[in-house]
């Protein structure tokens, strides 16, 4: 009789044991799951913030009125420290990536220092104009690398958590296209010199946060998986790895992944709703198919499919295989700028390759208009006289300090350059000028 008790106590000891080490397991993956998605969304952040840094940097030199410069300078110097912080974020500190960090500081105290002083008495000299152009050329191949390694991870399907434990082994060479990619790109950056900029320490302004269009009940995580294969009909044999943000997010989201054999897949969704606020799929994309037209179509059948009622097409573009589409919301004839969505849609057979919609359950709600005080005339009077205007729309936007305004939009060229032109309907200021991007080079 005692042989047989304790032969029940082992085999409780065994389930328990065993149960442990699967809960141990599991809270393990949930926890590296976790920490692959935030790399992931830091690296794909810091790849947009340096497109979007080397945008502004370009405008800069567009614009008309020394009253704008000064914002225009510290949005760039925002947008330097928002990469900063993408980069911190990344598992590179046992990697040499000083420069970039280094070029990025630079860029800040430089435009930071312009932007705060008198720039009506005390204009920006030539040097400082071509200090400005060597930052485009200079941001510019940055970009071009991190776009380059941002290629390979897609098209890879590549693991920052492999990148974590190769530089933790402290073995090398390092036979990874993420470290290799990296160690490019501080090459590239090598060359400049510190003596060049000089040196300020200052504060972030402001910035306009908070998500106004979120509604719902709260999902489980059960519920929120469920919601991610209805809404992108994945199998129910296909992997799914789901992880929950952590405290004190702006937003509590869930994050999801997924793997196919022939495609990969992440997903963004808030806790409360369910919305989709983010999705990128990554396959190859076949010969070309069907046509951008086309492309508009299946983007708009998914807006309707997400309930995003009056969006109107702000800008679509073909990028090699795949159609880009901007969408903002129309009130009125008002443009609504913060309301946006932008989805991209493969040109083979039309697949939704990604989309985002942060920027409109961020911003999105009726508005209260206010007439413009301005005509057309005196608003266009107010364009660069270098600027051949083609066409132009009344709009919401919003300023350097996230407040929002009316404005009169403007498309214009300069030599081969698009520009949209935003000029503020009751003051006649600019507000910003935004260079627009007509063709994307291959990356592969």
């Amino acid at each position: 009789m005692r042989r047989w008790i304790l032969v029940g106590i082992l085999a409780i000891a065994v389930i328990g044991t065993g149960a442990w080490g699967y809960q141990e397991h599991q809270e393990k993956n949930a926890m590296m799951i976790q920490a692959e998605n935030n790399y992931q969304r830091a690296f794909h952040d810091l790849t947009y913030h340096m497109d979007l840094l080397h945008d502004k940097i370009g405008t800069t030199l567009a614009l008309n009125t020394n009253e704008q410069l000064s914002p225009q300078l510290i949005d760039i110097w925002r947008l330097t420290s928002e990469a900063q912080m993408d980069v911190g974020q990344l598992p590179l500190a046992l990697l040499p990536f000083n420069k970039t960090e280094q070029f990025l500081s630079e860029i800040g105290n430089f435009t930071y220092e312009v932007a705060v002083r008198n720039l009506e008495h005390d204009p920006l000299s030539e040097d400082e104009v071509e200090k400005l152009r060597q930052l485009y050329v200079s941001s510019d191949e940055i970009r071009q690398e991190l776009r380059t390694v941002q290629h390979q991870v897609l098209n890879e399907n590549l693991r920052w958590m492999d990148v974590e434990l190769a530089l933790l082994s402290n073995e090398g060479p390092y036979d990874n296209l993420i470290i290799n990619g990296f160690e490019t790109v501080e090459h590239a950056v090598q060359g400049y010199s510190e003596a060049q900029f000089p040196n300020l320490i200052a504060g972030m302004p402001e910035q306009h946060d908070g998500y106004l269009n979120i509604s719902g009940r709260t999902l489980s995580e059960r519920e929120a998986e469920e919601k991610v294969r209805e809404e992108f009909n994945l199998n129910d044999d296909l992997t799914l790895s789901i992880a929950e943000s952590g405290e004190g997010a702006q937003l509590p989201t869930y994050s999801a992944s997924f793997d196919g054999q022939e495609e990969h897949g992440y997903v963004t969704l808030s806790k409360q709703g369910g919305h989709i606020l983010s999705f990128m799929l990554n396959r190859d994309v076949n010969e070309t198919q069907i046509s951008l037209n086309d492309a508009q179509h299946r983007a708009e059948e998914l807006l309707a499919d997400q309930g995003l009622e009056n969006m109107i097409l702000l800008q679509g573009s073909q990028y090699s295989d795949s159609g880009v589409f901007q969408f903002i919301y129309q009130q009125d004839d008002y443009h609504v700028y913060p309301d946006r969505v932008q989805v991209k849609v493969a040109l083979d057979n039309g697949d939704i390759l990604g989309f985002t919609t942060r920027d409109y359950y961020r911003n999105h709600k009726e508005r209260e208009i206010d007439e413009p005080k301005l005509t057309l005339e005196e608003a266009q009077d107010k364009v660069n006289p270098s600027v051949t205007i083609q066409d132009y729309h009344l709009a919401i936007v919003e300023d350097n300090r996230g407040d929002e305004l009316v404005a009169y939009t403007f498309l214009g060229t300069i030599d081969n350059d698009t520009y949209r032109i935003v000029i503020d309907a009751e003051t006649g200021m600019e507000v910003y000028v935004e260079r627009l991007n007509d063709v994307e080079s291959k990356w592969g």
